[in-house]
């Protein structure tokens, strides 16, 4: 099979577009995400054959799809987009990546460097400084030559933990200039905790009464499940989620599962009152979305933390940090001879099965929720973003697996039907389910197109109550009144199955509760992407 042409490096027709070719490939980083622009294409002249290009209909929609396949991969994934227009679209998915820890090159084509004293048309001004500061790093190289080793440079960066997203500016000339090719060095992404301060928290958590773990995106991120199930059987603890996380760390059914935290700090003291040791593993101390007052932690508790990011223990109000590898310190915690007994901790009680709907009724989000849990196989991978419906969603849709679970870290909506379609495409042996609510699929609703185009069986779930639902809700935090009306939050006469047609979906809308389980069956075993608009109260 025909790849890059065969150039001998040391001759002048080897170019920049060589180098950073043979780069991708011997980083395994084949696909090219991207929505091309006038600047890109010279970029694609002589494309190899074993490269392919993962087109998505919008920048937005461009980022998402790559965000999903780097965190299903575990490698960077590498992103074209055009000039400053097409990061701006992108922007927001940036943001969420940036917030997601997920590794990616982000490239965007500049006009040549010979029109950039004249303010060309379709130019961007300053183009490293239009994406900070949601990302680790970002340059436009000062020569063409230099153009592989930025790259280079980016995928270590972008790789070290905390790992994100970095930003290379490319000029549309640059790809043709001579040059010669970089060799790819051996550079640890991991770094290992203070032993220290691990001795420090283990201590800790060996004289601990009453122990309670919070568990953030990085464990699932960092490869620590198995090793945090472990660390929290062995001290008997309490396994918490911690605020707006991305992943899920700890199996749901575990009889040491006690929940997830709100991002409040109110309700986080109140809800680990009775433990004297707090242990935040991968995650902040604390995430909150409302102001709040009084302690960060219980009275006469103590909180120790272990993060991979150092920002994030800068920040910490409390506590003892320490900064490193999730996997590699519990590990090091597990090493640890075992000094104490204690026993289980209570159970925390399943919650009441959903009732069915009276006639004429729309179904509940629990209603739907635990009926999409009996249809689907525990191993298939959910991909959420319903933020009104996430409390009811965390309650009767449990994850019971390391990486069947991924939304997004930051917030921002338009992330989580392209990442779908990334993660489907990472991972062709599972089944990815995406529970999308009715607002946020209209932020990114033409990854449906890139489904149907790549073929992938992804099964799109849309909670159509047609309200932007969490702002109603949020509403009264700012002091609305009960029933008080909320200005451009009603989403009405939004049909799901023709957009879902139109990008060239499959689709089925259901009403009627006595349906959904034998339509969401069927749309799971259905051989290629489907949409289901299920009516919701």
């Amino acid at each position: 099979m025909p790849v890059t042409p065969q150039v001998a490096p040391s001759s002048n027709s080897y170019t920049v577009r060589h180098a950073v070719i043979a780069m991708l490939r011997e980083l395994g980083m084949t696909r090219i995400f991207g929505n091309p622009g006038s600047t890109e294409l010279p970029l694609f002249r002589d494309y190899p054959e074993d490269f392919s290009y993962e087109l998505g209909l919008q920048e937005a929609v461009v980022v998402g799809m790559a965000d999903g396949y780097a965190q299903a991969t575990r490698n960077a994934s590498f992103v074209n987009l055009h000039s400053a227009a097409g990061v701006g679209h992108a922007m927001a998915n940036i943001f969420t990546a940036f917030k997601n820890r997920t590794p990616m090159i982000i490239t965007a084509g500049q006009q040549a460097r010979s029109l950039l004293q004249f303010d060309p048309f379709l130019h961007s001004r300053d183009a490293a400084e239009l994406p900070k500061p949601y990302v680790k790093w970002s340059c436009e190289p000062a020569r063409a030559e230099d153009v592989p080793q930025a790259l280079a440079r980016a995928y270590y960066i972008a790789m070290q933990e905390p790992r994100g997203p970095v930003f290379v500016s490319i000029p549309a000339d640059d790809w043709d200039v001579p040059c010669e090719p970089i060799t790819l060095r051996h550079v640890g992404f991991e770094t290992r905790p203070n032993p220290q301060t691990l001795t420090a928290l283990g201590d800790a958590l060996d004289a601990a009464r009453s122990p309670a773990f919070v568990v953030g995106a990085a464990v699932d991120r960092g490869q620590a499940w198995d090793a945090v199930v472990a660390l929290a059987e062995r001290h008997q603890a309490r396994v918490f989620v911690a605020p707006m996380s991305g992943r899920c760390s700890f199996p749901e059914d575990h009889p040491l599962f006690a929940g997830f935290l709100p991002a409040m700090r109110e309700r986080i003291v109140e809800l680990l009152g009775s433990h004297d040791k707090i242990f935040a593993l991968g995650a902040a101390a604390f995430t909150y979305h409302v102001e709040g007052a009084g302690p960060f932690i219980p009275a006469g508790s103590e909180l120790f933390q272990l993060i991979e990011d150092p920002a994030i223990a800068a920040w910490a109000p409390v506590g003892t940090a320490a900064v490193g590898n999730i996997r590699l310190g519990v590990e090091e915690l597990l090493a640890r001879p075992q000094v104490t007994e204690r026993p289980a901790p209570a159970r925390k009680p399943a919650p009441p099965v959903p009732a069915a709907p009276a006639a004429g009724e729309r179904m509940s989000v629990a209603y739907a929720m635990h009926t999409l849990a009996g249809a689907r196989d525990p191993q298939s991978i959910i991909v959420e973003e319903a933020p009104s419906s996430r409390p009811t969603i965390q309650t009767y849709l449990p994850i019971f697996h390391s990486e069947t679970f991924f939304t997004m870290c930051s917030g921002g909506l338009g992330h989580s039907m392209p990442a779908a379609v990334g993660i489907a495409m990472a991972k062709p042996e599972k089944k990815v389910i995406a529970v999308i609510g009715d607002g946020s699929a209209m932020y990114a609703i033409q990854a449906l197109w890139s489904a149907a185009n790549l073929r992938l069986p992804i099964t799109f779930v849309i909670l159509k109550n047609r309200r932007y639902a969490a702002l109603q809700d949020f509403s009264r935090v700012f002091g609305y009144r009960e029933g008080e009306k909320v200005e451009g939050t009603e989403l009405p006469d939004i049909d799901f199955v023709a957009m879902a047609k139109g990008h060239g979906c499959d689709g089925v809308h259901v009403q009627d509760a006595g349906q959904l389980a034998q339509v969401l069956k069927d749309a799971i075993a259905y051989p290629r992407p489907i949409l289901v608009e299920v009516e919701v109260a």
